[in-house]
Formats: C-alpha cells, structure tokens, sequence
C-alpha cells in the first residue's frame, strides 16, 4: 500500500509563498549541493550520539542549517535506502528490499514515467554531477540509465591487486583499503569465517593506499574542483563519500585523535535481548559463521574497544574531506545561492542490540543525520525533533527549487520545518527490513512487527536505548494499536517474485527452534 502525505492547501499557499520569496531575494534558481555520508550514525558533535566524535566540520553545517535529530531511512541497507532515497518511493511499494540486479531487472515496472531524482533536475534544466557513492553501486545502479541522471561524474577508485588481496574478497572497490593485515577475524578464526573479513580496523599509512590516497579524498578533490568552475545554469552536485562504511581504516593520524583507554563504549544492557523475539536475534546475529557479537567480543578483550575508536576515526577522517568541500563552496561564487543537504543512507550498531550491522529495525541502523543548509533561511542553527523520513528530501528539494510536483512521491516536502523546525507535524516513518518485517518510529515511540507477528514498543521518552520491550505491556495497548495502523495492509513481494519463500532468517529461526539452540549471549 502506498502511503501519501498530503499537503493542506494552507501549506500549499505556505509553500508558493515560500518558493516567491526564494526567487525575489535570488538572482538565479538555487544550486543544490548534496552530500551523503555512508553508513553514518548520530556520532556527530551537534547531534551527541557519541561524546567525544570530533566533527568540526558537521558542526559548522548545522550551525547553518536546519539539523533533523530525529530522522530515519526507509529500510537500514544501503542499496534499499539510496534507491528509496532517489525514486521518493518506499521499499514496502517498490519491493526493492536489497537486490540491486531485482531493482535493474524491475526498473521499468516499477518507475514507470517516474523518473529518478537527479534525472527530474536534469530533464528541468539542471546541470547535475556526481562522484563517489551516490547509489549503492557508485554515481548509478543502472549503467544504461547513468547517462539519464549525469551530465558529469567521476571516476571510480582504482585498487591494484596487492592492496585488493587485503580484502579478502569483499566486493566494491570503493571500499577499499584494508588493513595491511587482513581482517583480525579471519586471521584470529581462519579463512572460513569469510563474512568477517569487514568487521575489521586499520590504521593506515600512505603506502597502504592506491597512490598514497583514500578514495573519499579523491572524491573531496573531484568536488572542489566543479565548484571552482564556471557553469552556465544551475547544478545538482551529488557528492557520496564512503566512509565510515566497513571496513574501519583510515589514515592513522585520525585514530590519533582518539585515546584507546578512554574510549566511552555503548551501552549493552547483559541482559538485552531477553525480550526481543526471535525473528529479532535471528537478524541481531548477523553473517559470521559464530554470530557478528560473538567474533568481536571473544577476538580479544579489546577488540569491541579497537572497533568503536576506529568508526569514532573514520568519522572524522571524513568529516575533514566534508570540510574542504564546504570550504570550497563558501570561498567559490556559488556560496550565497546553493542549498546543502547531508544525509546518511542509515546507522551502523556498534555493539548495540549485540549487533554489528546496520540491517535492522532499531534505532541504531534507522536513525540518520540529516541537514538542510538554506541560504537566507531565518530557522538555520536550529534543531528539529520532528520525526522525518529520508523520503522527504525529494519532495523538499523541489519545493527549495521551485521544480514542478511530482505526483508519485511518497514523502512531504520538510519546507514548513525548515521555516519553524518544531512547528506540529505528526507523520510517522515507516521502516522495512526486508519483506514483512516492518516498523513504525513516531516522534517518541517505535513499534516493529516482524513477519511472523511478533512484536517489540519502545518509549523513547523513558527508554531512548530502547531497552524495554512494551509489547505486553497493557498499558500501551491503545498506543500500540495507533501505531500498528500505520502498517501497509499489504507489502509488495521482492522485486521479481510472484510468492515470498522463506529466506536465511526464517531458516536460522527455524533451526533454533528444531535443535534448542538459540545462542546463549542472545538469550
């Protein structure tokens, strides 16, 4: 079932007088400057889900922007969240869940005339750009329609085979390097432990990486570069950096910022998934072969430890190639008419929920950063608490724009927030995790339902951690029957498929159950 936001027709007017606004203090259509960060929690310093992230450079865009702290994808994965992202639909419609060969091979049925984000700005007159990690393949998940969303992108990052091997593997090589020794994982548990060759760290020299340079400071360069040229009608600059995506490296002199034994570690209740169902620890469990907590926590008694300070470096790794965009957007001729949207396509667990992926339900994976930087904007400095969805960018670049309505987005338009950022607004976000699995977040509850109907309710006003499950609570009952209402009356199969057959969670469920065995640390 599609869900449909409605704009009021006061919010219509509110919207047109807006856009009349923009164009009467603006020489020329904005510019759109937009920035994803991969697999980016709120370990940022404005929004605090991390004491000691040292972010200088996202603390200074939200001193200019509007800051959503309580933000959420539409399903905790990359290839799902970015396509969600860009088409304005939701996975539950699309049934776009997470194979980006469905989505090619789906393309046509489920778009339709639909067209992509950055391929309405370029069909409305926009030059648009990209470079880095923008979909989940890179500037495009559809090679033949690359051409469709770009007039220019940027060259993908070159790997030679002695850095590749590092890898053990693991696919894309945007990702890349690994550390100089492979992952700790399989070298501590051997070559059939493959699945844990990303949940690694490194410290890295310039000779660990291709021509002594990551790959999201050849994208801050690329991006430097188009803004310090001429262009002849207003851009769409896509910039997708990578980090800090799996595996944690990054040059070393960010991990010196960090002091290992003073690291605030999350907080991991022992006894935290004795009330999640098992659908729940059946996807808390993860990919390697003894379960991702497990590998981690009997690696060494300071392998949890190692693995938060080095997300905690690779933050600020990228935050600094953030900055030289930025600085060179304030320094260009573009400063004082170009819109800057941050967003990251989902979290990242660490260790929370004794989980170690994004890949789920819970606040960890689905909470997301998301900046609106506005020029001339009165609200920016400002922090929202409304609950909004990655869905609404579409629709709220747009309205920023002035490009016409596109009929078949799923989100609203976030303009009426930018202008009074705590103004009422009561839309729930719904979140998928694959086929059936569901959840909705209002601004101080989540509920998730899993396929097999078993439940989880939180109040985040008493329990943000989200500690205490509610579901049997009667207390709650009335509220969890508003938010279950929420939920599609019917999901759309996987892209692809004509019937749901059980996947890799309803077969580790199913073998617990048979032989007695769930595991004891997710008892």
């Amino acid at each position: 079932m599609k869900i449909k936001y409605p704009l009021s027709a006061i919010v219509l007017i509110y919207l047109s007088t807006f856009a009349s606004e923009m164009c009467a203090t603006s020489t020329a259509q904005p510019n759109v400057l937009f920035i994803s960060i991969d697999d980016l929690n709120d370990w940022t310093g404005t929004q605090g889900g991390h004491p000691q992230a040292i972010t200088p450079h996202m603390d200074r865009l939200a001193s200019q922007s509007v800051q959503f702290d309580n933000a959420h994808c539409a399903q905790a994965v990359c290839t799902a969240s970015r396509n969600s992202l860009l088409s304005g639909l939701h996975p539950t419609t699309t049934g776009w869940y997470g194979s980006t060969s469905a989505m090619r091979r789906s393309y046509d049925e489920v778009m339709g005339e639909h067209t992509m984000l950055p391929q309405y700005f370029k069909d409305n007159g926009y030059k648009t750009m990209a470079v880095g990690k923008i979909f989940h393949s890179g500037v495009s998940d559809y090679k033949e329609r690359t051409s469709a969303f770009w007039d220019q992108t940027g060259e993908e990052y070159k790997v030679p085979k002695e850095l590749k091997a590092r890898g053990e593997g693991y696919g894309g090589t945007k990702f890349y390097p690994f550390p100089r020794e492979g992952s700790q994982i399989i070298d501590r548990y051997g070559p059939d432990f493959d699945d844990g060759n990303s949940l690694c760290w490194g410290a890295l020299e310039r000779g660990d990486m291709p021509d002594g340079k990551m790959f999201d400071e050849l994208i801050a360069e690329w991006a430097v570069e188009r803004l310090d040229e001429d262009h002849d009608k207003p851009f769409f600059l896509a910039v997708g950096f990578v980090r800090p995506h799996v595996p944690y490296t990054a040059p070393k002199e960010y991990f010196d910022w960090y002091n290992m034994d003073d690291i605030v570690m999350p907080e991991v209740p022992d006894d935290e998934m004795t009330d999640i169902p098992i659908m729940g620890k059946s996807i808390a469990y993860g990919t390697i072969k003894t379960g991702d907590h497990y590998a981690v926590v009997n690696l060494s008694d300071t392998y949890w430890r190692e693995m938060v300070l080095a997300y905690l470096a690779c933050v600020s790794f990228v935050d600094d190639q953030l900055g030289k965009v930025l600085l060179a957007l304030e320094n260009s001729q573009y400063a004082d008419n170009t819109i800057v949207v941050l967003w990251s396509d989902h979290g990242q667990h660490m260790g929370e929920k004794k989980h170690w992926r994004k890949q789920s339900l819970w606040e960890e994976s689905t909470q997301v950063p998301l900046f609106f930087g506005v020029p001339g904007m009165k609200a920016n400095g400002k922090q929202s608490d409304r609950v909004v969805s990655l869905l609404d960018v579409y629709p709220t670049l747009l309205d920023l724009c002035g490009l016409p309505p596109v009929e078949k987005l799923e989100g609203q338009s976030l303009v009426p927030l930018l202008e009074i950022p705590n103004r009422k607004w009561d839309k729930p976000v719904l979140n998928s995790w694959y086929y059936g699995n569901r959840a909705v977040r209002s601004e101080r509850y989540r509920y998730i339902q899993y396929r097999d109907g078993s439940e989880e309710f939180y109040d985040h006003a008493s329990d943000p951690g989200e500690f205490t499950n509610l579901a049997e609570n009667p207390e709650y009952v009335d509220i969890i029957a508003k938010h279950r209402a929420w939920l599609p009356k019917e999901d759309a199969l996987p892209a692809g498929t004509t019937e749901w057959k059980p996947d890799r969670l309803d077969r580790r469920v199913w073998n617990w159950l048979e032989k007695d065995s769930i595991p004891e640390w997710l008892k």
